[in-house]
């Protein structure tokens, strides 16, 4: 997932305060990485519990045609599993939707309430539901399905009682989610300064051999993007930040 690069002023966040536990939710394995994996170091080195719930196993990625695709399933798996690690994340959960074929249906929303009703987090982040004109990367079509029913199963799903009537039945009661985080997006209002997790970052993208090689070209392109939005929020040179648009559900 490609972080886009905010215009605008951004204010920048002070830490999670009171936030205990903070559910990411993404279309594919390395979205998180690319966008959000300093704050989740960032987030988890204060101590809050951070779990990933990701749609699909990215079987549709790579370009080895050769490999059976239930291998690079399996592979990316573990990719992801080993980058969430380097972030300080241990639970990892994969919907097992098709790679490619992702849509905002109900039962995308219904899984995702699933995950929410778990692990119960202050704070979902998410890619946007909105194209991303600025980078168009950004906007996979898998990660707009995903924004979308995670939006979805904030509000109103995950907290209302006669939604998914089969997660009731399962024991899972209902559960208001405070704030939506939102990736990749034009609508960018807050920048977490991860200049002092960069490295770790990179490690979990790094993580991701199947997608990215060795990695020789991370390094510099990250640091172009990230700072960009620590300039576009006021940080002083060589601080590095990543973006995202705060939406409150009261």
């Amino acid at each position: 997932m490609a972080e886009h690069r905010p215009v605008a002023p951004l204010l920048v966040d002070p830490g999670p305060g009171t936030v205990e536990r903070i559910l990411v939710v993404v279309a594919h394995p390395d979205d998180i990485d690319f966008g959000a994996a300093g704050s989740v170091a960032a987030w988890t080195n204060a101590g809050v519990d951070v779990a990933y719930c990701i749609a699909t196993d990215g079987d549709a990625g790579g370009s080895d045609r050769a490999l059976a695709r239930s291998e690079m399933a399996a592979i990316r798996r573990d990719e992801q599993r080993a980058a969430a690690r380097e972030v300080g994340v241990s639970e990892v959960t994969f919907l097992g939707f098709p790679d490619g074929r992702v849509m905002p249906d109900i039962e995308l929303r219904r899984e995702i309430s699933r995950a929410i009703r778990r692990f119960r987090p202050e704070r979902v982040v998410a890619p946007s539901p909105e194209r991303n004109w600025a980078r168009i990367h950004a906007s996979h079509p898998d990660h707009l399905a995903v924004g979308e029913a995670a939006a979805c199963a904030v509000y109103p799903d995950s907290r209302n009682p006669f939604a998914h009537p089969e997660l009731l039945a399962e024991g899972l009661e209902p559960h208001t989610v405070s704030e939506l985080w939102l990736m990749a997006t034009e609508r960018a209002d807050r920048a977490v300064d991860v200049t002092e997790w960069f490295d770790r970052k990179l490690a979990a993208l790094r993580c991701h051999r199947s997608q990215v090689g060795d990695g020789g070209d991370l390094d510099d392109m990250l640091r172009s993007w990230m700072s960009g939005t620590a300039l576009a929020a006021g940080l002083p040179e060589g601080r590095l930040a990543e973006a995202f648009h705060v939406v409150g559900t009261g």
